[in-house]
């Protein structure tokens, strides 16, 4: 598979590159994404109990 200790070495050097690449993407993209507080999450919950069902339940 590798002809010589140096393809390896390189192989490898460049395998861990690509994981650093890739694990400083995602660190990217959660940080992009925003976060909810919880007092909206709170809010949000709070009113999915409290709502009516429609016309029918008045």
């Amino acid at each position: 598979m590798f002809s010589t200790d140096a393809h390896f070495l390189l192989t490898l050097h460049r395998t861990h590159a690509d994981e650093l690449r890739a694990e400083a993407a995602s660190a990217r993209l959660a940080r992009s994404v925003p976060r909810r507080s919880r007092r909206h999450r709170a809010r949000a919950a709070h009113g999915r109990q409290s709502a009516p069902a429609g016309p029918a339940a008045r």
